[in-house]
């Protein structure tokens, strides 16, 4: 076991019915103003909105709306969020959401306590990030992990690029994770929150390090759980048993847990972020697209890792070799993926690219050729490029 710093101060609430509890959260963390951070639709048509904020009004908790989150979170809204939280003087961002809610909160919840900096200045790195506001969560859509997880995305629509900040910073003070708020997701959401979860995982799990017997045990399980029960929340959200396992999942899956002792790779994010800033694709959706394109270029830096894999998640056969289970394994997460609905390469995405598409989405990924991404196997802006047109052949 390699040595590592762990760190996860979010205090998880698991259950049926306990939203009833977020004003009593929010008081427990100082929260006296709070600004509400939703989506808009789904809150609203459910009563949860109504019903959090009944619960505020009753603890006497001042609070303001801002709705009207985007799936790739904008920064132009966080910012025009950022500027509501210092009028009214929040002192508590509680989001009612998924993924791109909560990194909303948290972008806002950094800007409120750093009045004199612009937050893009965080996300781009040319500013270190030393004070925020408390953030709540009441998790709606089981995906991102963003409710325990020291990282948010933003994208800046100005130049179409999406970047993720990862700091402890990050980390909520609460989550409410109720699987009966994601009873009614549609399949399609479901679909993309159980490929996202398992995602991360799979970003932790592929490293170069791989003789972390405990964290590698745990990742094999988790990934285990979620194949189970992954089908069943899209079939049915309402599906309580399942919803419960995939909820807890995605926390688990992001919180950091599933990748101690390794070095992350999350290339494939890094390539799905390109995507999903040009195209405003679903990020579950850019993640499902493009996995098994990488994984087909990366995994003779390793094909023992991979045969480990689809062993110990997919039960291929022993008897194969390395190479035979690990293609083996990449093929049954692909199939996985389709069962779910999910894309299978570029033209089910976001349409067939030209020549000049591929290079400018490797363009993007690599920062304008200025970054290799990776740490199973180093990959550069050949490397990106290869990947993409190999997802872009996919039928």
């Amino acid at each position: 076991m390699r040595s590592f710093s762990y760190y996860v101060p979010t205090e998880i609430i698991f259950g049926a019915d306990t939203e009833k509890r977020t004003a009593e959260l929010v008081q427990k963390y100082g929260g006296t103003r709070v600004l509400l951070v939703t989506g808009g639709g789904s809150v609203v048509r459910s009563g949860l909105l109504d019903r959090v904020t009944a619960l505020l009004d009753g603890a006497g908790v001042a609070h303001e709306l801002l709705s009207g989150v985007r799936p790739n979170p904008r920064l132009s809204f966080a910012r025009e969020g950022v500027k509501q939280a210092l009028a009214m003087k929040a002192d508590l961002i509680l989001a009612v959401g998924g993924g791109s809610v909560i990194d909303t909160a948290k972008a806002v919840a950094h800007g409120a306590a750093n009045p004199d900096t612009d937050i893009w200045e965080f996300w781009s790195g040319s500013k270190k990030l030393a004070r925020t506001l408390p953030v709540g969560v009441i998790l709606t859509l089981p995906a991102s992990g963003s409710e325990s997880s020291n990282s948010a995305v933003l994208t800046n629509e100005e130049t179409s690029v999406k970047r993720g900040l990862s700091t402890d910073f990050n980390r909520p003070a609460f989550a409410i994770l109720d699987p009966k708020l994601a009873a009614t997701l549609p399949p399609y959401q479901a679909a993309c929150g159980v490929t996202d979860i398992m995602m991360h995982t799979l970003d932790r799990y592929f490293n170069p390090v791989g003789d972390d017997e405990t964290t590698d045990e745990l990742a094999e399980a988790l990934l285990r759980v979620v194949v189970r029960n992954g089908i069943a929340v899209v079939k049915d959200p309402a599906d309580e048993h399942a919803m419960s396992e995939i909820m807890w999942c995605g926390s688990l899956s992001h919180n950091g847990l599933t990748g101690l002792g390794g070095t992350n790779d999350f290339a494939p994010h890094q390539l799905g972020h390109a995507l999903s800033a040009k195209f405003d694709a679903a990020h579950g959706a850019s993640l499902a697209s493009i996995w098994a394109s990488w994984a087909r270029h990366v995994f003779r830096a390793n094909p023992a890792r991979f045969a480990r894999y689809a062993k110990n998640v997919w039960e291929i056969d022993a008897s194969f070799s390395a190479e035979e289970a690990a293609l083996s394994g990449i093929a049954a997460t692909e199939a996985y993926f389709q069962a779910l609905g999910m894309p299978a390469g570029l033209p089910a995405l976001v349409g067939r690219q030209d020549e000049a598409g591929l290079d400018d989405l490797a363009d993007r990924c690599s920062y304008g050729r200025s970054r290799t991404i990776g740490s199973f196997m180093k990959l550069g802006w050949e490397d990106m490029r290869a990947i993409y047109a190999a997802a872009n052949d996919s039928l």
